[in-house]
C-alpha cells in the first residue's frame, strides 16, 4: 500500500505545471471532449508507467543492494532538483491524426512522457519498491489527479493553482525519498 500512495502521491505534485498537464489543456482547448481526452490519458499513462515500471523492476534483478541504493538516492536527490525546473509545452499544436481525438490524445501523451520527470520517477519507484502493479496503479493515478481537472475546467484552474509551493512540496518528497535511499531506509536487504 506504501508504494500506491508514495507513487500517487508523487506524480500527483510532480505534473503539475507540466508538460503533459499543459497538453491537457491545449487538447481540452482545441477539441473541446474531454471523455476521449481523458480516456486517451488513461491508457497512454497506463502503456508508458507500465513499460518504466518493468524496467525500474528489472533494474532491481540486475544491480546488488548498495548500487541500486547509491542509484536511487542519487536519482530522487537528480529528481528534487529537477521538479523545480519549469517545463514549457513544445512549440507548435498537436494534429489530429485519423484516429481522432481519443487517438491524437493517446499518441501526444505517450510520446510527451518519454524520458519525463514522471517515467523516470516511475522507474525509480518501481526499482525502490518491486511492487510492480501499486507503482504502475499509484503513478497512473496520479497523473489522472493532475491531468484530468486540466481537461475538465481548463485555464481558470492553471491560473489559481500555486504551482512553485505545489513543486517544492514535490522536491521536498523526492529529496527526502533520495535521502532514505542512501541511508538505506526503505530498502529490503538494508540493515
Amino acid at each position: 500500500m506504501e508504494a500506491f500512495l508514495v507513487s500517487t502521491g508523487i506524480v500527483a505534485l510532480a505534473e503539475i505545471g507540466d508538460k503533459t498537464q499543459l497538453l491537457s489543456f491545449v487538447l481540452a482547448a482545441r477539441y473541446q471532449k474531454p471523455w476521449p481526452i481523458v480516456w486517451g490519458i488513461l491508457a497512454a499513462t497506463l502503456a508508458n508507467h507500465a513499460f518504466a515500471a518493468a524496467v525500474g523492476t528489472w533494474i532491481t534483478g540486475v544491480l546488488g543492494p548498495d548500487v541500486l541504493r547509491w542509484i536511487l538516492g542519487l536519482s530522487f536527490i537528480a529528481m528534487a532538483a529537477w521538479i523545480m525546473v519549469p517545463d514549457k509545452l513544445d512549440e507548435g499544436e498537436p494534429c489530429t491524426l485519423r484516429f481522432g481525438v481519443f487517438g491524437t490524445t493517446l499518441a501526444a501523451f505517450f510520446l510527451a512522457e518519454m524520458g519525463d520527470k514522471t517515467q523516470i520517477a516511475t522507474v525509480a519507484l518501481a526499482a525502490q519498491y518491486g511492487a510492480f502493479a501499486a507503482v504502475v496503479l499509484g503513478t497512473t493515478l496520479g497523473m489522472m489527479i493532475a491531468n484530468v481537472p486540466a481537461v475538465l475546467v481548463g485555464g481558470r484552474l492553471a491560473e489559481r493553482m500555486p504551482v512553485r509551493l505545489v513543486h517544492g512540496v514535490a522536491a521536498v518528497v523526492f529529496l527526502a525519498l533520495g535521502i532514505a535511499a542512501l541511508v538505506g531506509w526503505g530498502l529490503e536487504g538494508s540493515s
